[in-house]
């Protein structure tokens, strides 16, 4: 593997000390296991680690004790979820723990190391804190940078709280109160207005927001914002000589709510509020030297120009170096998706080049599905990260494509002349499918693919601490079906009537065997009498339960669309029985007289 332009990133590092690090971990295990956490004895030594890739190395100590050296603290946290996921079948997910640990520890003969072939593990989308976070309390957050840690992530995405520093910049520039709630989203919205997307919408911001969001605290190495030359109309009243465009409306919104004000980056304006907001992050912050800023979120330039787009990174790029030397900037390759007629070979070098070989990297944003450093060299050159976008919108539905997630990184390694320098999981929206988040954060310390069918055997183990042959199969028939899509360039977009709006030209296509499905649905329901009190088990089996609904609406609604299209006349009522036995569904709700109702009970006497 080629780990490219290796000098231009050696310098993003962690700067909490060693011993500091290890008392995050130490911390961590205390909220994870509560007095278990004793059994294991931490440390952090960076010098374990002469190549910047993160080892942890674990072994047996006295009285039973399991010590874990790691180089970094993520290391030494993903170590031992490691060890606790194949040496005690446990199991930690946003679907709930499965803890129960053997006493005592079983013991490892000789080191067990672990190790990984990448230099970073991004973690979130722009889009997510809209989606799913923008409502969490610190203990919610305290969950998830817990999770980052035993999966491997060192290089999330931190932009909660900008928005404070954005306002201090932009009263000290002279625009009112009023131009600014006219600029800001709601906190729900916030994502598309750090784009450039989306203004007012769902707002003004309180200004307890902003008071709030201050007090989270960041780990592992953020990357922080930067100006992407979106500004308040505002700036047009103060600067009426500077070189801003106003952009068509986005998406369905009109341009009260759309139409973004976009600031030249050549213009001297642009380097003035980029290195004002900048100054204001990192005397906020600190810096670990890299940041984010996307210019064309599905947004077109104003010239296909070659120079002009390299003129454009050119000047972004600036506005970072002017206060942070060191900077890197992370981009996402979203935009050579979202518009590929206008992102061609030309286009896309021009805008990559504009800044220095190796000052960038590149998220290849849904490199599952459709990646693009396959089609622009290795993105000319450019370090990039290969991402597993997965969900789109916060969608809720059973949906993967473990095969391309199994293959696509060690295809990329692969590459000639490969620029990759680690792996990364940007879901739109988080909190389902854990099983798919779990595979690829492991991936990420794996030389070569796993063998799928072993892998989620040991998952359906862990996950339940059960040996029960009915959970196995019904894992294997998921992963063969629902989590296996192979259609190319498939979008996770929930397609169910369910959650659409009424019409008789809905897509209805899915990707897997229903029956394959339904199939997996009976064995998880005749496995309830055993582990109904089983906080992982009941997540499954209500999540499956309504794919299974979903499936069965989907079925409904094709009975109604047909029998419309025959006669549009007909008030269609389908024969429900009938559609039931063609589907399976009497036989699972009669199945040791359980049936939905005393499902649903079940779940409200264990607080499901």
């Amino acid at each position: 593997m080629i780990h490219c332009n290796r000098s231009t990133l050696a310098h993003m590092r962690a700067k909490a000390s060693d011993k500091s690090q290890s008392r995050a971990v130490v911390d961590l295990l205390r909220r994870l296991l509560g007095n278990r956490s004793r059994d294991f004895i931490v440390s952090v030594n960076r010098t374990l680690s002469n190549d910047t890739l993160d080892v942890c190395e674990l072994r047996s100590a006295k009285n039973n004790k399991i010590l874990a050296v790691g180089s970094t603290g993520v290391a030494v946290a993903t170590g031992i979820y490691n060890y606790l996921k194949y040496f005690c079948n446990c199991h930690v997910s946003w679907s709930g723990d499965q803890l129960n640990i053997p006493r005592p520890l079983p013991p490892l003969t000789g080191v067990l190391r672990i190790n990984t072939p990448h230099r970073f593990r991004y973690y979130q989308n722009v889009c997510t804190q809209s989606y799913s976070s923008v409502w969490w309390d610190w203990p919610r957050w305290q969950m998830e940078i817990d999770w980052m840690a035993l999966n491997g992530i060192n290089l999330p995405l931190a932009f909660t709280g900008q928005e404070v520093l954005w306002q201090e910049v932009y009263l000290s520039l002279g625009l009112n109160q009023t131009e600014l709630d006219r600029f800001f989203t709601g906190p729900a919205f916030l994502a598309w207005n750090r784009m450039g997307n989306l203004f007012q919408w769902g707002g003004p911001l309180p200004q307890s927001w902003h008071v709030k969001q201050l007090y989270l605290s960041f780990g592992m190495i953020p990357v922080l914002p930067a100006f992407s030359g979106i500004v308040p109309e505002g700036i047009t009243r103060l600067f009426p000589q500077a070189n801003v465009t106003k952009l068509n409306p986005w998406s369905h919104f009109n341009c009260t709510y759309s139409s973004a004000y976009v600031l030249d980056p050549r213009d001297p304006l642009f380097q003035r509020i980029g290195a004002l907001f900048l100054t204001q992050v990192i005397k906020e912050f600190g810096t670990d030297h890299i940041y984010n800023t996307d210019t064309f979120n599905e947004m077109v330039p104003a010239s296909s120009d070659p120079a002009y787009l390299a003129s454009i990174s050119r000047a972004v790029f600036n506005t970072m170096t002017s206060v942070d030397p060191q900077a890197i900037w992370l981009m996402q390759g979203w935009l050579f998706i979202s518009n590929p007629s206008f992102w061609k070979p030309d286009q896309v070098k021009a805008l990559l080049h504009g800044v220095p070989l190796g000052r960038m990297i590149v998220l290849d944003l849904f490199a599952e599905s459709m990646p693009v450093y396959s089609s622009t060299n290795s993105f000319y050159s450019q370090p990039f990260i290969w991402c597993m976008l997965h969900n789109f919108g916060g969608n809720s539905g059973l949906f993967g494509t473990v095969e391309s997630i199994n293959s696509g990184p060690f295809n990329a390694i692969r590459f000639p002349n490969s620029t990759l320098v680690g792996l990364g999981l940007t879901p739109e929206g988080i909190e389902q499918n854990p099983v798919i988040y779990e595979l690829m954060s492991e991936l990420a310390w794996r030389k070569e693919p796993v063998n799928l069918s072993k892998w989620v055997s040991l998952y359906a183990l862990r996950h339940y601490g059960s040996m029960d042959e009915n959970l196995t199969a019904a894992w294997q028939l998921l992963f063969h079906s629902v989590y296996n899509c192979t259609l190319p360039q498939y979008k996770n977009h929930n397609r169910s009537p369910l959650v659409h709006r009424p019409s008789l030209r809905m897509q209805t296509d899915i990707w897997y065997e229903p029956t394959d499905f339904y199939k997996a649905w009976k064995l998880l329901f005749e496995a309830a009498p055993g582990l109904a009190t089983l906080e992982t088990f009941r997540y499954d089996l209500v999540d499956v339960t309504r794919q299974a609904l979903q499936l069965l609406t989907t079925e409904f609604y094709k009975e109604i669309r047909n029998a419309f299209q025959v006669n549009p006349n007909l008030r269609v009522m389908p024969d429900v029985d009938e559609l039931a036995r063609n589907s399976y569904i009497s036989l699972y709700l009669v199945q040791k007289n359980y049936n939905i109702m005393q499902l649903c009970n079940v779940n409200r006497k264990t607080n499901c």
